[in-house]
């Protein structure tokens, strides 16, 4: 059940375009290839691995948004918000068997278009910064 990395993260914005468009122009980031997930996102590359997500987020963000990655915060000031940070892992049996035995909640969901499966994480923090998702390829359980 290792963690092996630090794999992305999402940061939630009211403005998608002028976002991507600073990520691009400050940092050398490059727009890439994402899947379809039914409500706005861009996802930005270093070389060839993606590593920041960007979506709408605040008070108006899509109900298609709201279902797949639900939302906790309609913050919108400062820079952006964060709303997952990813890491990379392997052994989904043995890391489902490890959150179970420390009762840590979590979500589990398969990423279609990518064999991607995903376990997201709830702290047990009284107001927890992120959720972060564990994601390895080919988990199965």
């Amino acid at each position: 059940m290792p963690l092996e990395r630090i794999d992305h993260y999402l940061l939630q914005t009211t403005d998608l375009a002028a976002t991507r468009d600073w990520y691009v122009r400050a940092l050398g980031l490059r727009v890439g290839p994402h899947p379809d997930f039914k409500f706005p996102v861009v996802w930005l590359y270093l070389g060839d691995k993606d590593v920041l997500h960007v979506s709408e987020g605040g008070a108006r963000v899509s109900e298609n948004r709201k279902r797949y990655l639900g939302q906790e915060s309609q913050v919108e000031a400062g820079s952006g918000v964060i709303d997952h940070i990813a890491f990379y892992a392997t052994g989904l049996k043995q890391m489902i068997e490890h959150l179970h035995q420390l009762g840590v909640p979590f979500q589990q969901r398969m990423v279609d278009d990518q064999g991607l499966y995903q376990l997201f994480l709830k702290s047990r923090l009284a107001r927890p910064p992120i959720d972060p998702p564990v994601a390895g390829p080919g988990w199965t359980i």
